[in-house]
């Protein structure tokens, strides 16, 4: 299917999951689920209202490639709190070049002037996703002006807002506990503690350029030690690795805002850095 989308979160090669669906970036999964009911409910064959076989094949197209994947990614807390890290890094990284990006839609250019950001936010939302999949020739129209919607709020939500960002990697950690360690026992000699030993298994991986065993490994030591930020590091560089730069930037970026001496978070920001100058972000 091609994605004819260059506004808001989808120019910096992000697929706008919220935008699909057409709920705000705060929604909970309740909200998220009522309301990809009711898309499937207009899009299915067995419901769908379109007059023409072509018109429903196209509909379901919309339904399986678009918005069954937008649905099952937020569907599942651990991804949804991750995605939300990432689009919040977005907004972040673009606070101070704001008045640089150009916007399209009348709804993100009257949000950027709103004294009241949550306000206009909703309200702007509610009247683009009242009819977002009445009419298939403007659905992909909807969604870039929602996702714009989306990008402006990012930069500019308020500042309690913003918290809730941060707070998404405490969520995140809370998903899976760290495990209760069994009685250490008399100690006859020094053993590796899991985490170094997650960390030399994820350097192999990278230098045998094979980042799905570094994103197991590092996701598997993050359980035991969320805030491990030379693990972070290391699963940043296996997401460049992928080309998957939104992840990366999210893990590496927390590494170096903490840690910027340590020389393994040194090294990934330094890559970082490599593939954004290559690949820098269109405003």
């Amino acid at each position: 299917m091609v994605f004819p989308i260059q506004q808001g979160l989808f120019k910096f090669d992000v697929f706008d999951h919220y935008a699909i669906l057409g709920v705000s970036v705060e929604s909970d999964i309740v909200t998220i689920r009522q309301r990809y009911l009711k898309i499937a409910y207009r899009l299915h064959p067995d419901t769908c209202k379109a007059e023409t076989k072509v018109e429903k094949e196209r509909a379901n197209e919309l339904l399986s490639k678009l918005v069954n994947p937008a649905y099952e990614h937020l569907s599942r807390e651990e991804s949804r709190h991750e995605f939300r890290l990432i689009i919040g890094q977005i907004g972040k990284d673009f606070r101070k070049q704001f008045a640089e990006i150009t916007l399209v839609g009348e709804h993100a250019k009257k949000l950027a002037q709103s004294n009241n950001i949550d306000l206009a936010y909703n309200k702007s939302l509610q009247s683009l996703t009242v009819d977002q999949y009445n009419t298939l020739d403007l659905i992909f129209q909807k969604i870039a002006q929602i996702s714009e919607l989306n990008l402006v709020y990012l930069v500019l939500a308020p500042e309690q807002t913003r918290k809730k960002v941060a707070q998404s990697a405490t969520v995140m950690a809370s998903l899976n506990p760290t495990p209760v360690k069994p009685p250490t026992p008399p100690a006859e000699k020094v053993e590796e503690s899991p985490i170094t030993v997650y960390i030399r298994r994820a350097q192999d991986g990278l230098s045998r350029n094979n980042p799905s065993q570094v994103i197991l490994e590092m996701k598997d030591a993050l359980k035991i030690d969320p805030n491990n930020l030379t693990c972070h590091a290391l699963l940043g560089l296996a997401y460049l690795q992928q080309n998957q730069t939104p992840m990366a930037r999210v893990h590496i970026n927390r590494a170096w805002n903490a840690q910027p001496n340590d020389p393994i978070v040194l090294q990934s920001k330094q890559a970082l850095d490599v593939v954004v100058k290559r690949n820098p972000p269109r405003a």
